[in-house]
Parts: C-alpha cells; structure tokens; sequence
C-alpha cells in the first residue's frame, strides 16, 4: 500500500480526484482515502500541519493501513541559493531542526536516548522521483539533499542562516521529519518530496502566498508520476 500525506488540502486534493474505487475512513480527525491510485492500491490523507499531526497520521498508516511506502508531499522554504522558487527537493534524510536538547550536552538536532537523529529516505524513491520530476517537471530544477523540519514557519533571515550553518539543510518546513521518524521506527521505506515556495528569509512572508499554488501543482505532477512508476 503506497501512504502518500500533505499537510493542507491543497496538496492532495488534486491526487485525491485521480483516485479511483475510493473509500473515505475517519481516523484521528482526519480523511483517509483509500482506493486505486494509477491502478496500485493507495491512501491519501490530510495530516494537517505540524510535527505533531504528521507523526500521528504517520502511524496510522503503519498501523492501519500497513503502508509498505510513505511519501510526503508539500512546499517548503528554500536554504541554498541555487534552489529557486517552484523547484524540487527530494530528501536525502531529515531531521528535526527544533530539537533541543543542549542543556544536556546534546548538539542540536539530536534526540536524546535515540541511536540515530537524522533519518534517511529510501534510496529507490529517491531515482524513481528524480526521473519522474524531469520528466512531467522540465522546466525547474530538481535537487537531492537534507531536509529540516520544525513548528515553525522560517521568515527570518539570522534564523536561515543559523539552520544553514548548523545542518547544511536544503529546505525547511513543518512536517517532514515527524513523518521520516516514524516511518523509521516502522520500518517502511520513504521519501519526503518539497516543492519551494518562498526562500525562508526576510520575503517568505510576501512570496508565499504568490507561489504557494505554482509550487503545489509541481509536487502534484510528481506524485503522480511517481505513481505510474512504482
């Protein structure tokens, strides 16, 4: 069964009217759809946004639906400067950038008592977005690298810089990590798909809602194709 999550409607509603055979389940507040999705057996759901909904919505699939692939899809804020507004970031792994443990002597990031902080995405989902964004995507770029997730929307230049410094991340955003960590602790391959919208500095607050729309419907060709693939 291929999970695929977004935080907010706008990111699955698309992929939702591309299902078929759908039925709708409530769990935890939020709409699982389950049907055919490119003729594979899938489920789509709204996680809603933040660490928090992401994780638990991540172990509903492990637990209910017993996802064998789990991807999410959204937007992020760009951390490189060759990573434009509409591109691609494919995970190479996560981590939780608003992890804080230091008073203990813990460096940031790191969960304490944990054998490993930062989570690696399936190497196969990895190829198979790659190809698939050059394809239905041409036009922008496509990356692989680190991404950083926090309960926090980052529109502050110092705290970009800080992120940039301490994790070497490509982009940041809200979800991504709670999603790799469970599925890690489950044992299910992933992959956490981000489409730009803004440069997370001193104009994410400006550019977000002017590129919002643009950034999903890249991610949505993604998935898509993804699907047609695997």
């Amino acid at each position: 069964m291929l999970a695929i999550i977004g935080a907010m409607d706008e990111e699955v509603s698309k992929i939702k009217e591309c299902m078929t055979d759908t039925v709708i389940e409530r769990k935890a507040g939020m709409d699982f759809y389950c049907g055919k999705l490119a003729g594979k057996d899938a489920v789509v759901v709204r996680c809603g946004i933040g660490k928090v909904n992401a994780g638990i919505c991540a172990q509903i699939l492990a637990d209910c639906y017993h996802a064998d692939r789990m991807i999410n899809t959204g937007i992020a804020g760009s951390l490189q400067n060759q990573i434009d507004i509409g591109d691609i970031v494919l995970s190479s792994d996560t981590l939780q950038h608003d992890m804080d443990a230091t008073g203990f002597g813990y460096a940031p990031g790191v969960i304490p008592r944990m054998e490993t902080s930062v989570f690696k995405a399936d190497e196969k989902l990895i190829r198979v977005a790659e190809a698939a964004c050059r394809k239905v995507n041409p036009e922008i770029g496509v990356h692989v690298g680190r991404v950083v997730s926090g309960d926090q929307f980052i529109s502050d230049k110092n705290k970009k810089k800080w992120l940039i410094e301490n994790f070497n991340g490509f982009c940041c955003e809200m979800e991504g990590a709670a999603i790799a960590q469970a599925a890690y602790l489950n044992e299910i391959p992933f992959l956490i798909v981000r489409a730009i919208s803004d440069k997370a500095d001193d104009s994410a607050s400006v550019d977000y809602p002017e590129f919002e729309a643009k950034a999903i419907i890249h991610s949505v060709n993604l998935i898509l194709e993804m699907a047609q693939q695997l």
